[in-house]
């Protein structure tokens, strides 16, 4: 397995631990191995170590002589990680460890995701828990499962567990920013049956298939007009059913509603008398996305290619259209900018898998927005366009934002470190990704809550990497704010 020995990095002794963790698989609704993992951790440094009824681990350590009076701080990130690879990319998740790499100030994998989104969190209080010269004060190491996919290790942690005043989430992903608020969000998802139809005779079959974007964070990205393949795809199979009678036999696009979908592929059929020139009737509508898209999606492929076999089933015209129109109504991307923060997205929405196959429908999105009503609002939107087309919405884990704190005291300490570190001052902004501040706060309102991490990009993709140099500039930080934690 590549490394390239990231362990001899600086600070060697996060390095390390991220290393280790990223060795053991941690997929969401997976965690079993990486919970066992963390709870032998420890164990062995002879920590309080418990784990919860949904599986978050909670590990306490005292504070260094002279730290006793001040403020117990929670620290906290998540145990889980999003699995995405590049189609040519042969991996199991379930079973390998990341392949990381060195490439001059980044750390990446080898055609997966990184897991830095939350690795380096974790790694970070792994080597707090392990120290044995830095100053700090009573510690709760708060390890939740689930983030990326429910948000159910936050919202299943009961309140009265957790005593202390201040928590560090250290989850975000610009080593100049300090979060005070996030987005909260929705899962919708519209199914419907399809009548399926037998293939005509005298049919010919394609595929179609688009590949090679970019794809990333569907709520951290959201605004930089990435491809999303279900929409591309779209574009392609409304053409050519107005102009060919193009019917779909199976349609697979994207994956996690949390990742902008990079891939889509349709296997469809079109009459024969189509089948010398619909490559090439297609061919520039699909110049044309290429060109929209160049600038961020520079490695965008659109192929349609000849299949030997004709499916033996497609889906009825009329369920098509169906489909097609709904999808192209359908809201995507940013639907909203915040009026209170600057260049922050309010509400936005990920179509971010869509599935035809065996008779079955499926449009999975996910919504995301600072205020409340206006993600019920986008939400109801969807549902609506969605029900216009003969489908059933549902709306599952709803997660809530979390409410900016302008008179946090933890934020002033913060502040007034990063300033002396680095004779700047920090952003201080709001996310529009979903942190699980806002959950914990619903049982811990009083507790006071930050939210900062190094330099991250491409999260949720292949593309995902941290810088090296970042990490080392969050590591003093971190280090510096342990220090100076407020007296109880």
């Amino acid at each position: 397995m590549t490394n390239n020995n990231l362990e001899a990095l600086t600070p060697q002794e996060l390095w390390a631990n991220f290393s280790a963790l990223n060795a053991v698989p941690r997929a969401s609704k997976k965690e079993e191995r990486v919970i066992a993992f963390m709870i032998d951790f420890g164990k062995k440094l002879g920590l309080e170590v418990t784990e919860d009824h949904v599986g978050n681990v909670l590990m306490r350590k005292a504070a260094t002589p002279g730290m006793e009076d001040r403020k117990t701080v929670v620290l906290q990130s998540h145990l889980d990680m999003v699995h995405q690879k590049n189609n040519d990319t042969t991996f199991d998740f379930d079973t390998q460890g990341i392949d990381m790499f060195i490439d001059g100030d980044w750390v990446r994998a080898n055609g997966t995701t990184l897991g830095a989104d939350n690795g380096i969190g974790v790694a970070t209080i792994m080597a707090i828990l392990a120290s044995k010269d830095l100053a700090h004060p009573a510690i709760e190491a708060l390890f939740t499962i689930d983030e990326e996919t429910g948000m159910t290790g936050a919202m299943g942690l009961q309140g009265g567990v957790l005593t202390g005043e201040i928590l560090l989430n250290l989850d975000t992903e610009e080593d100049d920013e300090i979060d005070i608020g996030c987005a909260g969000g929705i899962d919708v998802t519209a199914s419907k049956s399809y009548l399926e139809e037998a293939s005509p005779s005298g049919a010919v079959a394609f595929e179609i298939a688009v590949k090679g974007l970019n794809g990333g964070h569907s709520g951290i990205e959201i605004h930089k007009g990435l491809g999303n393949a279900n929409k591309i795809m779209n574009r392609l199979l409304y053409k050519s059913y107005e102009e060919f009678g193009l019917q779909i036999a199976t349609l697979n696009g994207g994956s996690l509603r949390n990742a902008i979908p990079r891939e889509s592929v349709a296997k469809v059929i079109v009459s024969s008398e189509h089948e010398d020139h619909f490559a090439s009737d297609l061919a520039p509508l699909i110049a044309d996305i290429q060109a929209e898209f160049k600038t961020v999606d520079a490695g965008l492929t659109i192929t349609v290619e000849k299949l030997t076999q004709v499916p033996a089933q497609v889906i009825s015209a009329h369920d098509q259209e169906q489909l097609i129109n709904a999808v192209y109504a359908a809201q995507n991307g940013v639907y909203r900018i915040s009026a209170d923060f600057d260049d922050l997205v309010e509400t936005s929405n990920n179509i971010a898998k869509v599935s035809v196959a065996d008779g079955k429908i499926s449009v999975k999105c996910l919504t995301r927005s600072s205020v409340e009503s206006s993600k019920i609002d986008l939400a109801q939107s969807l549902e609506a366009t969605f029900s216009l087309a003969g489908f059933d919405v549902e709306f599952s884990g709803s997660y809530p934002g979390w409410t900016p704190n302008a008179n946090s005291e933890i934020l002033e300490v913060l502040k007034r470190i990063y300033i002396e570190q680095h004779q700047e001052e920090p952003k201080v902004v709001a996310c529009h990704a979903g942190l699980e501040c806002g959950i914990l706060g619903k049982n811990y309102p009083d507790m006071d809550m930050i939210s900062f991490g190094p330099t991250i990009l491409g999260a949720h993709s292949p593309a995902e990497r941290v810088s090296i140099s970042s990490v080392q500039k969050y590591w003093e930080f971190v280090k510096q704010i342990l220090k100076e934690i407020p007296k109880k």
